[in-house]
């Protein structure tokens, strides 16, 4: 599959079965890059599956079976010697309950230099450094400066939700996908998940599913609604939502279904 110029997700006729049940049809996505897309739509109707089918997630489990092709940043993710270290590593993962590992804030932040073999090659200096610039770019650095061999379990979910998008950030990431990442949080917590994603879209390219209509429309640049596992309608924000071209997608928006 040739990489589409200016994209940094591409997909081509994309299906994935569990089993004998097919959960993707099709899909066939181009994603621009340094933008919010927000994967809208009902309940199973694919979009968390789209998701993790950009990282190979969904190949931990033995019964998935994909045909198609997926294409980021140039590369065709399905080659042979492409390393699934490799491309976890340039496309992070956040999920929807905060997932903080039982150690320290300062080892969460370094854990990937760490398994990726850069932590050992560094400095306690660029260590150092590399903390403060990612909890620096997810704004706790004021609050967790002093508190940075605390352990992360016990931060405030908002506090382990910015956690666990600066572990991302020492690996330099071109991709962060995001499924529901303000779905356990309260209002407050929301708003500043929402506003650290408008920063960081300035860097990476940023993949976010959400049931949240609301939250599509504030954050995201270009909306995907999907459904019953196919790609329905394509479009940037303002458009999709204020002039649907698919009925189907006017209905979902409207509240008809899902």
């Amino acid at each position: 599959m040739s990489a589409p110029a200016g994209f940094s997700i591409a997909t081509r006729e994309l299906n994935l079965w569990y089993g004998s049940f097919q959960a993707l049809i099709d899909v066939s996505v181009e994603i621009r890059p340094r933008l919010i897309t927000s994967l809208i739509g009902p309940s199973g109707c694919g979009k968390t599956t789209l998701l993790r089918c950009f990282n190979r997630v969904n190949e931990r489990y033995g019964y998935v079976r994909t045909t198609g092709g997926i294409n980021i940043m140039g590369q065709n993710i399905y080659a042979p010697e492409i390393s699934l270290v490799e491309l976890r590593k340039a496309v992070g993962m956040v999920f929807q309950r905060p997932n903080p590992l039982p150690l320290s804030v300062y080892e969460n932040v370094v854990f990937g230099l760490r398994i990726h073999g850069q932590g050992a090659e560094l400095q306690r200096s660029n260590l150092d450094a590399a903390v403060e610039q990612a909890l620096t770019q997810v704004g706790l650095w004021k609050d967790l400066k002093d508190r940075q061999h605390t352990n992360a379990t016990t931060l405030q979910l908002e506090q382990q939700q910015k956690l666990c998008i600066a572990r991302l950030i020492p690996l330099k990431p071109e991709v962060i996908l995001m499924d529901e990442p303000c779905s356990t949080l309260d209002v407050e917590g929301t708003r500043a998940i929402e506003e650290l994603m408008f920063g960081l879209k300035e860097q990476f390219t940023i993949v976010v599913v959400t049931h949240n209509m609301a939250q599509a429309r504030r954050v995201s640049d270009e909306c995907i609604f999907m459904l019953l596992g196919r790609l329905v309608e394509h479009d940037n924000t303002a458009d999709l939502f204020l002039s649907p071209k698919n009925p189907k997608t006017a209905d979902y928006i409207e509240g008809r279904y899902g």
